[in-house]
């Protein structure tokens, strides 16, 4: 089982909105000692909206959907994860309650008129309460209108004030159980004057003599703004998984780059130093 994120919308693929749901994801799972395994854009297209969520339905992963719950036509989400699902699409008694209760909030007040429920355009914000027929919903704080959960998939709306607490309250409604259940730890230092081709024997034999843990390569050309050490052409390489392993394996990877001949300088080493040669404004 592994966290994922279906990010929905043109507005995204076309690039009139920037996402910032995949960085805030990764925050709310880091805190929690959670990790993101994988995550997709996907434009405003029923056809390839099913077809994505009838994969990731199938794939037992706990998947954060974001955007297109809402009751206009380019609206696809609540009818592709019915469709995925085969099943029909039903109004939620509680949702419809709650959609109610933000009609009535958002009637001006001094209107010589009665809240009516039942005009054309009230009845069809109801919609906005039509889910996969078996759904349970994920509360709203900011406006009521809720969003809805099948399984271990869980669609929230885009807005990103709406979105991020919904998608705490499901991480710690939901998965409590998983915060931190599998202890974390990453090392890495920064290698100069070594290929990646080189290390690569060196990263495969740590991997092997450590199976619990994953070995990382993120070779830079040089970052002159960070500047320092790391305005130099450079390699991040370094390790992660469970803390025990991690430790005895870094220890393997420091001594096998010396070996090789790199140059090493520890990453926290590296921005001190930058942080020191920059000038102050």
């Amino acid at each position: 089982m592994a966290f994922g994120v279906i990010i929905i919308g043109d507005e995204i693929l076309s690039g009139r909105r920037v996402d910032k749901h995949l960085p805030k994801v990764i925050e709310l799972l880091t805190a929690r000692g959670l990790s993101l395994g994988w995550a997709e854009y996907i434009g405003d297209e029923p056809e390839r909206i099913t077809a994505t969520l009838r994969r990731t339905l199938a794939s037992g992963d706990i998947v954060f959907s974001t955007g297109g719950i809402g009751a206009t036509p380019d609206d696809h989400t609540r009818q592709c994860a019915a469709a995925a699902l085969g099943v029909p699409l039903a109004l939620h008694p509680e949702a419809a309650e709650l959609i109610r209760e933000r009609i009535r909030d958002t009637h001006p007040a001094n209107s010589p008129h009665p809240v009516d429920l039942d005009s054309p355009e009230n009845r069809h914000r109801l919609n906005m309460g039509t889910y996969p027929q078996g759904a349970s919903i994920i509360p709203n704080g900011y406006n009521k209108i809720p969003g809805f959960s099948v399984g271990d998939h869980h669609f929230v709306p885009g807005f990103p004030v709406m979105a991020w607490p919904m998608i705490e309250w499901v991480l710690d409604t939901k998965y409590a159980h998983l915060h931190h259940a599998m202890p974390h730890a990453e090392k890495s230092l920064l290698v100069f004057e070594l290929p990646e081709s080189t290390l690569t024997p060196l990263m495969e034999k740590i991997e092997h003599d450590f199976p619990s843990v994953r070995v990382f390569s993120l070779p830079s050309v040089g970052d002159a703004e960070r500047g320092g050490v790391y305005a130099r052409r450079h390699i991040d390489l370094g390790v992660k998984g469970e803390p025990e392993a991690v430790a005895a394996a870094f220890v393997k990877l420091r001594e096998g780059v010396h070996l090789l001949g790199g140059d090493i300088v520890e990453p926290e080493a590296a921005a001190v130093a930058a942080a020191a040669g920059k000038p102050r404004g």
